[in-house]
């Protein structure tokens, strides 16, 4: 298992690339030629995947926290790429949205767009323009669930950065911990040392106490025998 500091951000670079080449296949490939609900199928799944592209996005942003400083710019200049792409791919899966729903409501019975008139009869223009102004207020709500998505995301990278940061701070403390215990085996170590040598010099001390006691009872016996 690769352990280097950039593996992971590496990992979720590769997914992202996976991910935008369907994307891409889908918006500009042969998917591109779909109809009907073959198309709407198609376009639902270019969302998810976008969604999936921004949590990747939103991964290797908190991957690069732990990146060694002089390798940093580049990756940082990777991510300002995929962020690039991944922009452009949503904004032309807005585009054939917008051509899709306009495809389907021209494609309605009553309404042609090869009239004398512009908009055909009075009533077919009433409701190519209500029609109109659904897909206005469908972009509108479109536009603002990406921003609510977006604010969400930002949100949650926040809160992984902030749990990474505190995963840090528990491994600092088992550092300190691990190396708090280690001075504590020393100084046991070395408070066994100290009350050995103390044991030692009793022993020593008594030693002497009873060869001068034993000098002192010779000198006393040749004095009072003499």
């Amino acid at each position: 298992m690769d352990t280097s500091p950039t593996a992971l951000f590496d990992s979720y670079e590769q997914d992202f690339k996976q991910i935008i080449q369907s994307i891409r296949d889908k918006l500009e490939g042969d998917g591109k030629d779909a109809q009907g609900e073959q198309r709407k199928a198609a376009l639902r799944r270019v969302e998810m995947e976008l969604d999936e592209a921004d949590e990747m996005i939103s991964q290797m942003e908190i991957e690069i926290q732990g990146i060694p400083q002089s390798l940093r710019p580049s990756y940082q200049s990777r991510i300002k790429a995929s962020k690039a792409d991944l922009q452009r791919y949503k904004k032309l899966s807005k585009e054939q949205h917008t051509q899709l729903s306009r495809s389907e409501l021209l494609s309605r019975p009553g309404v042609s767009a090869s009239s004398d008139e512009p908009y055909g009869a009075t009533s077919d223009r009433t409701r190519l323009l209500a029609g109109t102004a659904l897909l206005e207020d469908g972009s509108r709500r479109l536009l603002e669930s990406q921003r609510i998505a977006l604010e969400t995301e930002e949100q949650g990278a926040d809160i992984l950065r902030s749990l990474r940061g505190q995963r840090e701070q528990i491994q600092n403390a088992r550092d300190t911990l691990q190396r708090a215990d280690t001075s504590i085996d020393r100084a046991s170590g070395t408070l066994k040392k100290m009350i050995r040598r103390m044991y030692q010099q009793r022993v020593v001390t008594a030693a002497i106490i009873v060869v001068l006691v034993i000098l002192i009872l010779v000198i006393l016996w040749a004095k009072l025998w003499r």
